[in-house]
């Protein structure tokens, strides 16, 4: 490496920042999260820069020094940075730092630096920072952000936790290997995941409860062992079996050991394409020892699980369930009861017509611990992805969305619920029967030129769109044959969709391809043959023509009832 990588001690510490514009605006605000005491000095200070400094709300004292360069101010400071535009200023001050041997950064200039400000992932206490050594400062950056989305916020305060702690660690486990195996079971396990949930006071009552566990552990073993003749009882170091999910069920002493119980993540995996994932959802489903997904989870969502987990189909479609809801809610909370992370992975949002909240009823009801993760529901990644705006102040002022299911199948035809023109209406899973739902609209007074359009495959490559109106959107169907998942828009915004439109043209109504049907995933099209990249392992070959059951949904019955969520 070039440089060797340092972290400075900058609080209450002189920094000297020599330039009053825009980079040494970005310069300062860095320094000032780390606590340093800034003194800019310039003949001309940028608005901005004063602002940061004279607004702070911390008891250290900035300094704003409206003068050309001087060396004298130099004194005292603890690193210098040069952010001027004139390079023989620049020059000099990089020459008085070396000679009162004080390190500079002299900014964009390599050659002029003792040190180089890295691209920076916060986490306090965590800091984590990445350099190019000045080749490729872009390159840095970019890196950054990609860590930025594996590392949680909640590990600054995971760290700040394990900071509190260190000293009764360091006292109750007698040896350096006791006290790493009792961090890591710590930072993997429950503690880290009631941080990252935000419950900090019991993430510290369950540290406190497994070090109080953990000591007991040791002083029955080290108890054990002083009246024990076998040598082999004796070691000088003991792995302590607290908490881990992984627990014999009783050691070699006879005394029985309580199995824990894991924790069930109820996770939204979006519409399919997998850069909508949020940062907790990706986290969790790589942590978790067993994941159930659904028909509508895409192979590529489910390919960033953790590799070696256990993957189980449980999709569900109107006449046909692989798993029922019950079987899935036992399915849950057994697995959790075996000390599992489990996953409940749903395609959509958990709680917009997903279940989540049958399944945490459940969860609850067996005293499991959950976490609900939202994931960005089909209405919200179709209409984005097709340029149908769900409101607009000059169309609509209120969204409904609509399932063409209901528990127990109770009819709900009520089609006059549906005639406000200021409202866009979304139809989940209502392809199958949408020659009804047109003839009960159109039955019930809504206009027959309503504008309503069949989002195909929303957000994934072969996603399609089709408009038209109540009157003909039938007969285009006919014609077109959109796959499922779809689901239907239906309101003035709909009309918006031919401006707006900005994702997959050419895969748009009038450019049909019947390939494109055929490669449809959900119909198994990628998976037809085992040498296809997508099912380069049987496993993801199995996943991936389980996926395609749901493409049956256009078979099903057209008696199905309405199911509706009001959002004005």
């Amino acid at each position: 490496m070039n440089t060797f990588p340092l972290f400075f001690k900058l609080e209450g510490r002189k920094v000297l920042i020599v330039g009053g514009g825009d980079v040494a605006l970005r310069k300062a605000d860095l320094l000032s999260r780390a606590g340093a005491c800034i003194t800019v000095l310039a003949p001309s200070i940028c608005a901005e820069l004063q602002a940061l400094l004279t607004n702070t709300k911390t008891d250290i004292q900035h300094k704003l020094i409206f003068e050309n360069y001087n060396k004298t101010y130099m004194s005292g400071s603890r690193v210098i940075i040069a952010a001027t535009d004139d390079e023989t200023l620049n020059h000099q001050i990089h020459a008085d730092a070396s000679d009162l041997n004080i390190p500079v950064n002299v900014v964009d200039t390599p050659h002029l630096c003792d040190f180089i400000f890295p691209a920076i992932v916060d986490r306090n206490p965590i800091v984590i920072g990445i350099s190019s050594n000045g080749k490729a400062p872009v390159l840095a950056r970019l890196l950054r952000a990609r860590l930025e989305t594996l590392i949680p916020q909640g590990y600054g305060k995971l760290a700040k936790l394990a900071g509190e702690f260190r000293g009764e660690v360091k006292a109750k486990i007698p040896t350096l290997t006791g006290r790493r195996q009792f961090w890591e079971r710590a930072f993997e396990g429950q503690v880290s995941e009631l941080m990252f949930a935000g419950n900090e006071i019991k993430a510290a009552a369950q540290l406190q409860a497994d070090l109080d566990s953990t000591a007991a552990h040791i002083v029955r073993e080290n108890s054990i062992n002083s009246n024990s003749d076998k040598a082999d009882l004796r070691t000088s170091s003991i792995t302590v079996p607290v908490l881990t999910g992984e627990l014999p069920t009783n050691n070699d002493y006879g005394n029985t050991v309580a199995k824990p119980v894991g924790e069930v993540y109820i996770v939204g995996a979006g519409p399919g394409d997998p850069e909508l994932l949020t940062f907790k959802a990706l986290r969790l489903m790589q942590q978790a020892d067993i994941v159930f997904y659904d028909a509508l989870v895409s192979p590529q969502v489910l390919d960033l699980c953790r590799r070696d987990a256990d993957k189980v189909f449980v999709g569900k479609k109107r006449s046909n369930h692989a798993v029922a809801q019950l079987g899935i809610n036992e399915l849950l909370v057994n697995s959790a009861k075996e000390g599992r992370r489990v996953v409940r992975l749903k395609g959509g949002d958990p709680f917009i017509f997903g279940r989540g909240g049958e399944e945490i009823e459940s969860l609850r009801a067996h005293g499991i611990p959950y976490q609900v993760v939202p994931g960005i529901t089909a209405a919200n990644a179709a209409a984005s992805y097709a340029g149908i705006p769900l409101t607009h102040r000059d169309h609509s002022q209120s969204v409904r969305f609509v399932t063409g299911f209901l528990k127990a199948g109770a009819p709900n035809n009520n089609f006059k619920n549906f005639l406000d023109t200021d409202e866009t209406v979304v139809f989940y899973m209502g392809l199958h029967s949408l020659a009804r739902l047109t003839e009960g609209l159109i039955e019930a007074g809504r206009s027959a030129d309503t504008p309503i359009a069949i989002v195909s495959n929303a957000s994934m490559p072969n996603q399609q769109v089709l408009t038209g109106t109540l009157a003909d959107i039938v007969e285009l169907q006919e014609k077109n044959q959109l796959p499922t998942p779809a689901l239907l828009i239906m309101g003035d915004v709909v009309a918006l969709h031919h401006d707006l439109a900005w994702y997959n043209l050419h895969n748009q109504q009038h450019n049909q391809n019947v390939s494109d049907t055929a490669n449809n995933w959900l119909r198994g099209g990628t998976a037809a043959t085992p040498n296809d990249d997508l099912t380069s392992n049987n496993s993801t070959h199995q996943q991936a023509h389980a996926l395609s059951m749901v493409a049956n949904l256009a078979e099903q019955k057209e008696n199905e009832s309405l199911e509706q969520l009001v959002i004005g």
